[in-house]
């Protein structure tokens, strides 16, 4: 039933009353689809959702009073007061989005609650028309000319493909966190997405990334109790876990909901990362899909205008009950990561002819082949293998592609590549820059495209499969220079790993080498390469005085 709520609970929930962009309106439309039952939920898009977006689900429906009052402000079905918000179990409890989006758009809806006939309403610039209409049971909401009468706000949007990316990302994370529910995305009369609705995670990984991730991905499902003072709560965790091989540069790959709601929350993202822990390669994301229950006085929805974040009662407990739930369900399965051992230090980079800066340093040992202990002057060097030889491979690639540029070589025959959705949008949005970056690349339908030549610098041929990290750097927007992460990339991969042991003639050259980089105290992503304890942090330690050897 759609009532309106009192003075206290709209100052409450104001917050989450503005419509920002087409996605806004997808992610509430979805939920009130959600949140009435439904077991199929079909959206459609022109352009980047300013024209039209449609939502049809087979909900519960409204009735013609119910449908009537749905469009004014301040009106819910989903809460009664204040008091409600501490328990909430709905996605749209901040107040139904309905009269929002009507605000800043041409409003439609039709609906039917399992009665003889449906009814529809229509909110075009303030104005409101109620009539009978032919539907069966559930509700579809169309959505057109969004933000027409605010220009500036529709000036500020990014360009329609972009736009659609985001709308294709949000209805994704919800495919994948909601099995049980179908879900169908359309844009400009063509299926971009579609998921089963059969309840099986495996199933819905399959839709969304192939069968290659799907083939490598395992269920898991754990439950913990956790304390805050005398209160106690059990918190669940499941979802799907892809095995480390099928990794990406981002972590926005990691699905997340929270009682239902499927949200980009770091916090979880970080844990379910950490849980993953040395499986990963240095600079890789999983690809995961982990949904979290927990009782609702537990949680917060009302902290992130967006809708992506919450807040919850334990923080630091909700986070370690994820991370060691993940690092359970890894351990159960074979999936240990094997890296090849590539040592070939002679040729990673030329002499500079200059002094390195760490000609008077001496390599004393190593430490569980992951650092190098070296001796130079008053002070213990410690140095991270892996950074190392990632930035004396880095500086020889920036020296060879300053002079002769990045190459492309032919893919015979051509790779085919399945992108996600998501990944997908993004490259058609991007696929200029992407391109000038040395991929050709053709669609071959459903989501897969060939890849028909790959940046080679050096010689050294990217794998087909970097075309997804080179959309995720291109659309990301936060690096300066795509190439470069590129470069980055190719960098890391064939560095010698953590855990790979060298011999005392090999631990000399590295870091002869990296005394030979521009920048050699920090590796190509920032971290560092080189600690430093001086002879005082040892005097303090053990309690003598500097200098005293007796």
């Amino acid at each position: 039933m759609i009532r309106t709520l009192d003075a206290e609970t709209r100052a409450k929930i104001a917050a989450g009353e503005v419509v920002a962009r087409p996605a806004s309106v997808v992610i509430e439309l979805l939920e009130n689809a959600l949140d009435a039952g439904a077991e199929t939920i079909q959206i459609a898009v022109d352009g980047g959702g300013t024209e039209r977006i449609r939502v049809v689900d087979d909900g519960r429906g409204m009735s013609e009073a119910d449908a009537t009052l749905a469009v004014e402000r301040h009106t819910t079905s989903k809460l009664s007061d204040a008091d409600e918000l501490e328990m909430v179990e709905t996605l749209g409890f901040r107040g139904e989005a309905l009269p929002s989006i009507a605000a800043v758009a041409r409003l439609d809806l039709t609906t039917n609650d399992g009665g003889e006939r449906g009814t529809r309403v229509v909110v075009e610039r303030g104005d409101k028309t109620v009539s009978p209409a032919g539907r069966g049971r559930g509700t579809t909401v169309e959505v057109t000319g969004l933000f027409a009468e605010r220009p500036a706000r529709k000036k500020a949007l990014a360009a329609a493909e972009t736009e659609f990316a985001r709308i294709t990302s949000i209805v994704t994370r919800y495919a994948l966190c909601r099995p049980d529910v179908r879900f169908v995305l359309r844009h400009d009369d063509r299926q971009t997405l579609s998921t089963p609705g059969s309840g099986d995670f495996i199933a819905a990984m399959l839709a969304c990334y192939g069968r290659d991730a799907a083939g490598q991905a395992s269920t898991f499902d754990a439950t913990q109790v956790v304390s805050v003072g005398d209160e106690r709560a059990e918190i669940r965790v499941d979802g799907v876990l892809c095995h480390p091989a099928i990794s990406r540069a981002r972590r926005d790959h990691v699905h997340v909901s929270v009682n239902g709601r499927a949200l980009a929350e770091p916090r979880i993202r970080r844990a379910v990362s950490d849980g993953y822990g040395t499986l990963l390669p240095d600079g890789r994301e999983p690809v995961a899909v982990v949904r979290l229950a927990l009782p609702p006085a537990w949680v917060d929805h009302n902290v992130h205008p967006a809708k992506d974040e919450v807040g919850f009662r334990d923080p630091q407990a909700v986070a370690e009950t994820v991370e060691s739930a993940v690092r359970d369900a890894l351990s159960t399965a074979d999936l240990a990561r094997s890296a090849d051992l590539a040592m070939d230090l002679d040729s990673s980079l030329s002499a500079r002819g200059e002094e390195s800066v760490f000609d008077d340093v001496a390599v004393i040992g190593r430490f569980r082949d992951l650092y190098v202990l070296c001796e130079a002057g008053d002070e213990l060097l410690i140095i991270d293998q892996h950074a190392a030889h990632e930035r004396v491979n880095y500086e020889r690639l920036l020296e060879a592609v300053a002079d002769a540029g990045i190459d492309s070589v032919e893919v015979e025959p051509p790779a085919r590549i399945r992108l996600s959705a998501p990944e997908a949008a993004l490259f058609e949005a991007n696929r200029e820059a992407v391109e000038r970056l040395g991929f050709s690349v053709t669609a071959a339908g459903s989501g897969t495209y060939r890849v028909e030549a790959v940046p080679a610098p050096l010689g050294r041929a990217f794998s087909p499969t970097a075309l997804v990290d080179a959309i995720a750097d291109v659309a990301a927007g936060d690096v300066s220079d795509p190439r470069d992460e590129l470069l980055k990339d190719l960098a890391c991969h064939p560095s010698i790993k953590a855990g790979d042991a060298l011999t005392d003639e090999e631990a000399k050259r590295l870091v002869e080498r990296l005394g030979a980089c521009e920048t050699p105290y920090s590796c190509p992503h920032g971290r560092p390469t080189v600690l430093a304890l001086d002879e005082d942090a040892f005097v303090r330690g053990f309690g003598r005085r500097s200098g005293r050897r007796g």
